[in-house]
């Protein structure tokens, strides 16, 4: 019997789902939990879902959203705790990762991480380099703004370098500046917690960009669920700006 993964697959996977991973809190709140129990919770989802996509689905490219440039506006003591559980999280499956075909990489101010968390980033992406099955992108004190205005800079000293002409200056020429060049803009971004917004991630890329908002506390959020978000995906018309069917029939 085909199941809905099964029709899902056969109906053309998106090239590249994002996911704004939310609700760690509320969820460990909801239960009387600390926060770092919701984290480590969170932590858990993902590794449910990236096996699943990994091993079960076969989706191309998957973007997680892990740590903002604003979530360092936290309480010390939670900051502290996630860059602990990033740092143990990546040590335990780089391994996992290699030999899944998983590349791994990191968009954002890795620089900006701690320096023992950075190093393991670094290493962990140039181990898995070589991964051909799933493109897993993990965002880490990443913001959509900062990463504008980053490739703004960039443009900036080619033109006084005199290594770029004014005229060259287009949507492609930002596009490869960022920290997603070489990745295809997502297809579909999904938002757990019931939250309806983009907190600064993918300003740029979410341009064409389907939308999903979900109340699912991340720690909650199940390949079942991301299964049934992808059949309602596959059910929508993109028009990319122009009528779709409905405008020319």
């Amino acid at each position: 019997m085909r199941t809905l993964v099964d029709r899902v697959v056969e109906a053309g996977l998106p090239g590249h789902v994002a996911i704004i991973m939310d609700g760690n809190g509320r969820w460990a709140a909801a239960r009387d939990l600390p926060r770092s129990a919701g984290h480590r919770a969170g932590a858990e989802a993902v590794e449910r879902l990236v096996r699943f996509v990994g091993r079960r689905l076969g989706l191309r490219y998957l973007t997680l959203f892990a740590f903002s440039t604003e979530n360092w506006t936290r309480p010390p003591a939670e900051v502290e705790d996630l860059m602990a559980l990033l740092q143990h999280f990546i040590d335990e499956k780089v391994g996992e990762f290699i030999d899944g075909g998983i590349r791994l990489r990191v968009i954002g101010d890795v620089e900006g991480l701690p320096a023992e968390l950075a190093a393991t980033v670094r290493d962990a992406v140039r181990r898995t380099e070589a991964g051909e099955k799933l493109n897993l992108t993990v965002a880490l004190n990443y913001g959509g703004r900062q990463d504008i205005v980053r490739a703004c800079g960039e443009i900036a000293k080619s033109l006084a370098a005199g290594d770029l002409d004014p005229s060259a200056i287009d949507e492609a020429a930002i596009a490869e500046r960022l920290h997603t060049a070489r990745i295809p803009d997502p297809d579909l971004i999904i938002r757990t917690s019931g939250e309806t917004r983009l907190s600064n991630f993918f300003l740029w890329q979410a341009a064409y960009a389907e939308l999903h908002f979900t109340k699912t506390y991340w720690p909650g959020f199940t390949p079942a669920e991301f299964v049934r978000i992808l059949d309602a995906f596959q059910k929508r018309e993109r028009r990319y700006g122009g009528l779709g069917m409905e405008g020319v029939v």
